[in-house]
């Protein structure tokens, strides 16, 4: 499994649309049949600052993800939202594992 911490800062006009197109990015992407979980958080002392928290069941899913209309449809809308390029950081899972996401398990 893999994860990834995509974080994001975003110019502080823009943080409402901002939330809105990744609510609709995320919401989509749960749904995705490679992709464990896809959260959304904001830093509670800075709102301009957020994080992705992207956990992929196989290397490829990333990649698939990326061609999916609603990932393609959110990085168009929200690239000038961003106060600084985004970027990623990824991770092996340790704990939870594969079955184990969703807590209890």
């Amino acid at each position: 499994m893999l994860v990834t911490l995509v974080h994001i800062h975003v110019k502080p006009d823009y943080v409402e649309p901002f939330i809105e197109a990744t609510l609709d990015n995320a919401r989509n992407s749960a749904q995705e049949p490679g992709i464990a979980r896809f959260d959304l958080i904001q830093q509670a002392d800075d709102p301009t600052r957020f994080i992705l928290v992207e956990v992929y069941l196989t290397d490829d899913a990333p990649a698939k993800h990326k061609e999916t209309a609603h990932y393609l449809r959110w990085r168009d809308k929200v690239t000038e939202m961003m106060a600084e390029p985004r970027f990623g950081v990824k991770y092996n899972a340790l704990f939870p594992d594969e079955g184990h996401w969703g807590y209890p398990g």
